[in-house]
């Protein structure tokens, strides 16, 4: 039976046996015991299913892993240390040394340095496209060399909302996956592997946990993607991986195992981003409730949203939910169900006028943090973007005025009482 995404949420990933723990276990153990080198062997050789060393592959994160895959009607998925880990191993898992991807321009400002400042030291290459670009010009951005385009859904922070149909459509014209992150959307709102994206990625450290309680990444594959039928592309996957026995891991696992299978005997094998056991279970008390905490942000936010929009003392507001966002047809099509808990705005003044702002709120705290139960505030461009310049920021689409507002769960009336206080200030 296929579950709706409400009783995944909370009963999804682990069902217990008779006699067995109803909460999913904490397998507190880097090792597992067998009887027989022959057993273990089977392991190594990716022939028999079980664990042999947590940095590999742990039960209790293979279980909310399980979870986040159906969420997203996904395939199979892993859990990572991080979301940054998590869009690490998910490029890096199909373009190396030499390779090239597509991206869009606004994304996460640590996302975006890892793409254009370290990955391109490992030798990948990446252009990055207005998430507004015409067809023509999203074609024009590819190479002979390209492996991979990447998104998000919303971005973080500028807020612009991904055509995943557009993106996916250029992408699977010339043979290669679209990524997307789905952090701030989640899977409650938005599903890009139904609108044809084929890996998605999440910092878990967000709304699934959504309590500022434990960081994590997880990558979900959607299973979908015909490695072999690119097999020139993708050799990493496609011809014998002589680092793991030979194997090669669209034959042997099919469209629906290779790509975790690959990420997992690989890359998790030699970085090591895994996800405690302690955290995967921390997080799985946010996906438990995940269904229900996301309506209520996106309520809160499109209260705020519009407070913000009334007042005089702000500039702009960006939020597409608004009738009059730039993204608001695409937020209908794509997140039909609400847009997210943050919203972006400029305080009338700069900069200065700003930090005024933000050093006045009483319930806002100032925090890198975003996506979470309390609402928390930020000024991108002297934080988590700072080794942007100005035009870089203007194209990621975070002018040097922005604020982030991550609207919480609070009394929404509450809120707006020390957003107007705090304006009063200014």
């Amino acid at each position: 039976m296929d579950n709706r995404i409400e009783t995944i949420c909370v009963q999804g990933g682990y069902r217990p046996g008779s006699g067995e723990p109803r909460q999913v276990p904490i397998i507190q153990s880097t090792t597992y015991k067998y009887d027989s080198s022959e057993e273990m062997g089977r392991l190594f050789d990716l022939e028999a299913e079980g664990y042999f060393y947590s940095r590999l592959q742990n039960p209790t994160c293979d279980h909310i892993a399980r979870k986040i895959a159906q969420l997203e009607g996904g395939a199979a998925a892993m859990l990572t240390s991080s979301g940054q880990a998590a869009n690490f191993y998910a490029v890096f898992n199909i373009a190396s040394c030499g390779d090239h991807v597509v991206a869009s321009s606004s994304i996460y400002g640590g996302t975006y340095n890892l793409f254009a400042v370290t990955m391109k030291k490992m030798g990948v290459e990446f252009t990055f496209v207005s998430p507004d670009c015409t067809p023509q010009e999203l074609d024009a951005a590819f190479r002979p060399n390209t492996k991979a385009v990447f998104g998000e859904t919303i971005a973080n922070p500028a807020l612009t909302v991904l055509d995943i149909e557009k993106f996916a459509a250029a992408a699977h014209r010339r043979g290669v996956p679209l990524i997307v992150d789905n952090t701030f959307a989640t899977p409650i709102l938005c599903r890009p592997l139904a609108w044809g994206a084929d890996i998605v990625t999440h910092s878990t450290t967000k709304y699934m946990d959504g309590h500022a309680a434990a960081l994590g990444g997880c990558v979900v594959d959607g299973g979908r993607f015909d490695w072999m039928a690119h097999s020139d592309k993708f050799p990493g996957l496609c011809t014998p991986d002589e680092s793991y026995h030979g194997v090669i891991y669209a034959e042997r696992f099919g469209g629906e195992g290779a790509f975790i299978q690959k990420a997992t005997a690989q890359l998790m094998r030699d970085f090591g981003s895994m996800m405690s056991p302690q955290s995967a279970f921390i997080l799985n008390l946010g996906l438990e409730s995940l269904h229900v905490r996301m309506a209520r942000h996106c309520e809160n936010a499109q209260a705020i949203a519009e407070f913000l929009q009334s007042h005089p003392k702000i500039a702009w507001v960006r939020y597409s939910g608004l009738a009059g966002d730039p993204y608001f047809q695409l937020a209908r099509k794509y997140l039909p169900n609400g847009s997210c808990g943050v919203v972006s705005f400029g305080v009338k003044g700069g900069r200065q006028a700003a930090e005024t702002f933000m050093a006045r709120l009483k319930l806002g705290t100032i925090a890198t943090h975003v996506a979470d139960a309390r609402t928390c505030c930020l000024h991108p461009a002297s934080s988590t973007h700072r080794q942007m310049n100005d035009a870089e920021l203007a194209a990621a689409g975070v002018p040097a005025d922005l604020v982030r507002l991550s609207v919480g769960l609070e009394s929404r009336e509450d809120l707006m009482e020390d957003l107007a206080q705090a304006l009063d200030g200014v």
